[in-house]
C-alpha cells in the first residue's frame, strides 16, 4: 500500500489558494453587508471608517509625518490602499486557517469582528446602537466562508496522494468545483452591489451638501479691509495670493468626511467658566460677525513646502463667545473638540486678544466646504492648525494646560504651536532648466501675526540679494516677492530667507515638523542652459 506523500500534493495547494479566495470573499462580504447596513447609522460605524480612524489614532508622529511628506494631501488615499492589502492578506490566512481547522478559522473571524466593534465603538459621537452594521456584516461573512469551505471539504473527498494524481476524477469533485466558482463570483458580484448600494443611499439621506449650498450667509457688521492692488508677486507663477477653496491643503484626521446638519450643530462651551453656554448655528448667524484674510499654515509642513493656504474668513469671535461664559482666573487653555474626537489646544489669551480668532462659517464668499469644515470651525491667524484650526468643532472646554493634554500634545507634539517665519521659492521650481539671461525669481514668505518686513536671495555662495515686496494685506496673511536674476550658463543652488516684523531673520537652523514645526532655508537646485 502506498503512503501518502509527506510533501503537498497539486491538489492539495490548489485547494489551500481556493481557500484564500474563500477568505477574501467573506470578507468582501463583512465589509459591504455592513456598508449597506450602515447607510441608516453614522458614516463612522462602517467598518473601513472606523479601522482606519482607529489606525490614525495610533499613528506615532513618524509615521504621520512620512505619510504627509510622502503622499501629501493624499495621505488618506495611501491608508485606504494600505489598509485594502493587509485586509486582502489576513482575509487569506483565514480562508486558509479556517479550511484547515475550522474552529480556529472561527476564532480568527470572530477576533477581527471585536476588533472592528470596538474601533466602531470607540469614535466619538458614536453610539453602541453603531455596531449593529459590524456584527451583521461578520455574521453574514462568517456564513458564507463557511458555505464556501465546505465546498472545498467535498472536493476534497477524492483521494490527495500522488498516485492517485493521474487518475480521472470523479464527477462529483468536478462539479464541486465549477460550484465553488460560481458560489465565489456570486459572492464577489453581491459583495460590489451591496457596498455600491450602501454608498448610494447614504448619499440619498444625506443633505448636507445641498443645505450648505442653499445657505445665504449673513453681511459681516466688521468687513475684510480692502486688499492692496500689488499683493500678487510678479514673477509669472507665483501660487495666487488668494488661495481657491478647491485648491486649499486639507490635513486632518478625519478619514470621512463629517456630514453635521447646521440646524442640528451646536456648541458648548464649558469647563473653568461661570457659567456654561450653548451655541446653536442660528446663533452664529445672529451674531456680530467678522470677516477677515487670514493665512493658515499646517506643522507638517516641510521647509519649501505647500501645506498653507490663504482665505477670507468670516465668522463670530471667539472672544465673543468666550464673554457670554465668563472664564474663570487661572484658566490659561481652551480645548477645542471636533465631532470626531480630534481636540487641539489654543492659549485662552490668544482667543481673547485683537487678532481676530473666530468660528468660522464662510470661506471666501461661500459657506464653508465640507472638507474644510462645515457647519463650523476654529480660524486662529499665528498658530499652527494642530493647536487651533479645529474643523466641525462642538465643545470648546476652558481649562488649564496643567490639566488637559490634546489629540497631538499626547502624541509628543507642543502644547502652543507659534508660526515661525518662512520663505519658500515657487519660481523656478527645484531641478528646472531655465534659459540664460534674464529669470524671474519668486514666492511666498509669512510670520503670520508679525509679518514680512523682508525676503532675501542668495545664489550660489554669493552674497544675500533683497527681493522686491508685493503690498501687504495685513500682519496676519502671507506676502510675496520676486527677483529678476540675471542666469549664467551651469547648474545653480537658489537660497530664500525672510525677516518678519520684530526684525528676526528666519533661522538656518533646519528641524523637522515635530514638536513645533519645521525650520531652516530652502535650496532649489536650477540648470541655466
Amino acid at each position: 500500500m502506498n503512503k501518502p506523500s509527506m510533501k503537498p500534493s497539486k491538489r492539495s495547494r490548489g485547494a489551500t489558494a481556493l481557500a484564500a479566495v474563500a477568505g477574501v470573499a467573506a470578507a468582501a462580504v463583512v465589509l459591504s453587508v455592513a456598508e449597506l447596513i450602515g447607510a441608516f447609522f453614522t458614516a463612522r460605524a462602517t467598518p473601513l471608517i472606523a479601522l482606519g480612524s482607529t489606525f490614525i489614532d495610533f499613528t506615532p508622529p513618524w509615521m504621520k509625518d512620512f505619510a504627509i511628506a510622502t503622499f501629501g494631501t493624499n495621505d488618506k488615499a495611501a491608508l485606504f490602499v494600505g489598509m485594502a492589502v493587509t485586509i486582502l492578506l489576513l482575509a487569506c490566512v483565514l480562508g486558509i486557517v479556517a479550511y484547515r481547522k475550522w474552529a480556529l478559522g472561527v476564532a480568527g473571524v470572530v477576533l477581527m469582528g471585536a476588533v472592528i466593534v470596538g474601533s466602531v465603538v470607540t469614535r466619538a459621537s458614536v453610539k453602541p446602537v453603531d455596531a449593529i452594521p459590524s456584527l451583521i456584516g461578520t455574521l453574514a461573512g462568517l456564513v458564507v466562508l463557511r458555505l464556501l469551505i465546505t465546498r472545498l471539504w467535498r472536493m476534497q473527498e477524492w483521494p490527495d496522494q500522488e498516485a492517485d494524481l493521474a487518475a480521472k476524477e470523479p464527477d462529483r469533485p468536478a462539479t464541486t468545483r465549477r460550484a465553488f466558482f460560481a458560489a465565489a463570483g456570486i459572492t464577489a458580484a453581491a459583495s460590489g452591489i451591496a457596498a455600491t448600494g450602501g454608498r448610494l443611499l447614504s448619499a440619498a439621506r444625506s443633505n448636507v451638501a445641498a443645505a450648505r449650498e442653499s445657505l445665504k450667509l449673513p453681511a459681516p457688521a466688521k468687513a475684510a479691509a480692502a486688499v492692496p492692488a500689488g499683493v500678487q508677486s510678479k514673477a509669472p507663477g507665483v501660487t495666487p495670493w488668494l488661495t481657491p477653496n478647491k485648491d486649499f491643503y486639507r490635513i486632518d484626521t478625519a478619514l470621512s468626511v463629517p456630514e453635521i446638519n447646521a440646524q442640528d450643530w451646536e456648541l458648548r462651551i464649558h469647563g473653568l467658566v461661570e457659567q456654561e453656554v450653548r451655541l446653536t448655528f442660528q446663533d452664529l448667524l445672529d451674531a456680530q460677525l467678522i470677516e477677515s484674510h487670514v493665512s493658515l499654515t499646517c506643522v507638517s509642513n516641510p521647509v519649501g513646502g505647500n501645506l498653507a493656504g490663504n482665505a477670507k474668513w468670516l465668522g463670530m469671535p471667539i472672544r465673543d463667545a468666550l464673554k457670554l461664559a465668563r472664564p474663570k482666573q487661572g484658566a490659561d487653555m481652551v480645548l477645542s473638540t471636533s465631532i470626531d474626537g480630534f481636540s487641539a489646544s489654543t492659549p485662552l489669551e490668544v482667543l481673547q486678544d485683537d487678532r481676530d480668532a473666530m468660528l468660522a462659517i464662510g470661506m471666501n464668499g461661500e459657506a464653508l466646504p465640507l472638507e474644510h469644515g462645515y457647519p463650523v470651525r476654529m480660524v486662529v491667524p499665528g498658530l499652527y492648525g494642530f493647536v487651533s484650526a479645529t474643523k466641525w468643532v462642538v465643545d470648546l472646554e476652558v481649562t488649564r494646560f496643567a490639566d488637559s493634554k490634546a489629540y497631538w500634545t499626547q502624541r509628543g507634539w507642543s502644547e502652543r504651536g507659534p508660526i515661525k517665519t518662512m520663505a519658500r521659492v515657487e519660481v523656478p521650481k527645484s531641478f528646472a532648466k531655465v534659459p540664460a539671461g534674464k529669470v524671474a525669481i519668486g514666492g511666498t514668505a509669512w510670520a503670520q501675526t508679525r509679518g514680512i518686513t523682508k525676503v532675501e536671495v542668495q545664489v550660489d555662495s554669493g552674497p544675500w540679494t533683497e527681493t522686491v515686496l508685493s503690498d501687504e494685506a495685513s500682519l496676519i496673511t502671507w506676502r510675496q516677492w520676486s527677483l529678476n536674476w540675471e542666469a549664467t550658463p551651469g547648474p545653480h543652488y537658489i537660497k530664500v530667507r525672510a525677516t518678519d516684523g520684530t526684525g528676526e531673520v528666519q533661522t538656518d537652523k533646519r528641524a523637522d515638523p515635530v514638536p513645533d514645526g519645521a525650520s531652516g532655508w530652502q535650496s532649489v537646485m536650477v540648470t541655466v542652459e
